[in-house]
């Protein structure tokens, strides 16, 4: 009996070595689930989301992946507080600013500015770069009251809307009170302002894997959005009013689990690899902000961001582009794990749409990480685009699955700890 259990033994054993196969299959399954109509369109800041948190934090407890220190599950929960202000009476001169005039920044605390304070003014005056100065001033850690200079008018306009609603911020990050005011009247104008706000903690959750590494401190992040836009208005009684966000970005989260099945099926890496999906990617990057705070910049040697990769670039179904190319060497490294592959990366080809800004990898490049997203989209003409077209019935699967498998080997080098990406020039970022 003893003979014929040791050929077993070592068949078992080579079966547990075997890489994991992609599949369509697989991909398809995951795919199909998170942008069912069950998903309701994953928005942050809705019950709806927590449906895809709990699907992905499954998937990665069957992949057996091991949990951040500080987490007893895989659900990074946090918290943002969202701050609005009500009963507001802003004047200048003695005469009340109309509220489409004036918009308010600032914590939870209730304004009471007469006359007398000592508030501290500034101005934004005509010529001045209106985005530069409302930056600047925003940054300051005192209060202030902004005279914003009428010829302003046209951007102003863009602002007050935007942040006339509920503000959303960490509870640590609070900033001073300020308020913009577009009129024709001097800094030197005497003002008042008496403000009460409302505000409420709004709970939030990446979903976040790890596989150990030799190197522990090294990190190698492979992560992806799992939000999208939720329900939308129909156009038509009987409409489709939920935006699944097959391709954005149920196609990088699929992407994200298959690549923590595939590298949990090799064994122990040499660098730690983590494997995150991040929320409210869609409504201001609060997900990957909170993540950025958890580490050290320094520890995370590159972050492969997936996003849309659900359709074929317009260079061919087997390419994918990197935003932000030039910024590091990581763009080059996917080149050379590529060749003598079918697969091919290259530089992001729309770079008018500032698409390296636009997804969850701008928040680590601030810090200085290699961080790039990949996807293969033709973003500039695609139909399904924040559609609530964007179904499971619009994404090619095959593409889909061979570009999981394209970003597998090309990370080789990277998790191996033969290549290291050069560090993004932070200073050099908007």
């Amino acid at each position: 009996m003893r003979f014929f259990l040791i050929p077993i033994i070592l068949i078992l054993i080579q079966c547990q070595s075997q890489p994991y196969e992609f599949s369509e299959s697989s991909s398809s399954e995951i795919l199909k689930t998170l942008s069912s109509d069950e998903m309701r369109g994953r928005q942050a800041f809705t019950e709806d989301i927590d449906k895809a948190a709990e699907f992905i934090n499954e998937q990665f407890k069957e992949i057996d992946l091991d949990k951040l220190d500080s987490e007893s599950d895989y659900l990074q929960n946090f918290e943002v507080l969202s701050i609005r202000a009500v009963n507001a009476d802003v004047e200048i001169e003695g005469v009340q600013v109309s509220a489409e005039n004036y918009f308010v920044l600032g914590d939870t605390s209730t304004i009471e500015w007469a006359e007398t304070n000592e508030i501290k003014t500034e101005h934004i005056a005509a010529g001045e770069n209106f985005q530069q100065r409302f930056n600047e001033i925003r940054s300051m850690d005192v209060e202030a009251f902004v005279f914003v200079d009428q010829s302003h008018e046209n951007t102003f306009r863009r602002y007050q809307p935007f942040f006339s609603r509920a503000s959303r911020t960490f509870p640590d990050d609070q900033s001073s009170n300020k308020i913009f005011a577009l009129t024709s009247k001097s800094q030197q104008s005497s003002f008042s302002a008496y403000v009460t706000k409302e505000y409420d903690f709004l709970e939030l959750a990446n979903v976040v894997g790890k596989i150990e590494g030799n190197r522990k401190d090294e990190y190698v992040v492979f992560s992806a959005h799992y939000d999208h836009i939720g329900i939308r208005q129909p156009n038509t009684a009987n409409a489709d009013s939920i935006a699944n966000g097959a391709n954005d970005n149920a196609s990088g989260t699929t992407a994200v689990i298959e690549l923590a099945k595939y590298f949990k099926s090799k064994g122990k890496p040499e660098r730690t690899l983590l494997f995150v999906a991040f929320t409210a990617e869609e409504s201001g990057g609060y997900g990957s902000q909170y993540f950025s705070k958890q580490l050290e910049p320094d520890q995370i040697m590159a972050m492969f961001n997936i996003e849309m990769i659900g359709k074929p670039a317009v260079e061919g179904p087997n390419t994918a582009w990197i935003t932000g190319f030039e910024k590091s060497s990581f763009g080059e490294l996917l080149q050379k794990s590529a060749e003598g592959t079918i697969y091919e990366f290259y530089p992001d080809p729309y770079p008018n749409q500032n698409l390296f800004y636009r997804s969850d990898n701008a928040t680590l490049a601030r810090l200085g990480v290699p961080a790039h997203t990949i996807s293969t989209t033709p973003i500039d003409v695609d139909p399904d685009y924040h559609q609530v077209s964007d179904e499971f019935e619009t994404i090619n699967v095959v593409h889909l699955t061979n570009t999981i498998r394209a970003i597998s080997q090309a990370a080789v080098g990277i998790v191996s700890g033969q290549d290291t990406p050069t560090r993004v020039d932070a200073s050099q970022l908007n």
